[in-house]
């Protein structure tokens, strides 16, 4: 069966690519600390399971201390010129984007061929995961293209890859760092004692109620929090789940979105 492994599997060997290509960079002074982060972070997705709690939080301090000590860096250079680079522009303008609206395309549609054919009890895929994979699936797809289309030097989506990585630098690692923040907030009980708080104000059978504390909850933990990903987790324990949807009998599929216009106007 494919499921959110398969996902981590690719992911890892990306970042197990950017760190040997940092290794090999002679022209970047930071070749070093930037091949050892992004090491750590192949190594969190391809052994994250295995390693347990305490060898992540081990591989967490560690990325912390390769970020804090300043070891990591922008690196130089690219798999084109400018000037190559303002030609393909000229050459095919807007076109370009295509192959980036390959990935949503093939999750959404996808998903749709998944939900409404045999497909889905045929046991190939994790029905839990399916738009994640099928989301990777489309990075491939997407991949496969631009090599057929422009035919770009093999190891340029990698080295274009790196670069951008390496200018971004372990801010890259922010939503995963604080999708995890939410998780120990939601772990440590609060949403369920806000939950509590929640209960006892909205009177019973109250939905349209229920809807307004659920949104303005998450505007107001988004911008307590400094983020959205933190509050996702708190407000869904909180009011999302247990109100709205085995309370009320809300659709999760509206519940999520629902919660995701909130935090926009939060932040």
């Amino acid at each position: 069966m494919i499921n959110l492994h398969w996902v981590y599997a690719l992911g890892g060997a990306m970042w197990a690519a950017f760190a040997l290509l940092s290794l090999r960079d002679g022209t970047s002074r930071h070749r070093f600390g930037n091949a050892l982060l992004w090491a750590l972070v192949a190594v969190s997705f391809w052994f994250g399971d295995e390693i347990g709690d305490l060898g992540n939080g081990v591989l967490v301090l560690a990325i912390a201390l390769v970020a804090g000590a300043k070891l990591i860096g922008r690196s130089e250079g690219g798999s084109t010129t400018i000037e190559e680079r303002f030609e393909l522009a000229r050459r095919y303008g807007s076109k370009l984007f295509l192959p980036a609206l390959i990935i949503p395309i093939t999750a959404f549609l996808g998903t749709l061929f998944f939900t409404y054919t045999p497909l889905k009890s045929s046991g190939l895929f994790d029905s839990k995961s399916v738009t994640l994979v099928l989301l990777g699936l489309g990075v491939l797809i997407a991949l496969a293209v631009c090599y057929a289309w422009l035919k770009p030097p093999v190891l340029a989506p990698l080295q274009e890859g790196r670069h951008l990585m390496d200018a971004i630098g372990w801010a890259a690692l922010l939503p995963q760092m604080l999708a995890a923040l939410g998780a120990v907030f939601a772990a440590a009980g609060v949403g369920n004692i806000v939950g509590g708080v929640a209960g006892s104000i909205i009177p019973s059978g109250s939905v349209f109620l229920a809807v307004v504390l659920y949104a303005l909850g998450m505007v107001a933990f988004t911008m307590i929090m400094g983020n959205a990903f933190a509050a996702f987790p708190v407000m869904a324990a909180a009011i999302g789940i247990p109100i709205l949807i085995h309370g009320a009998g809300a659709n999760p599929a509206v519940i999520g979105p629902l919660e995701c216009l909130p935090a926009s106007a939060g932040r």
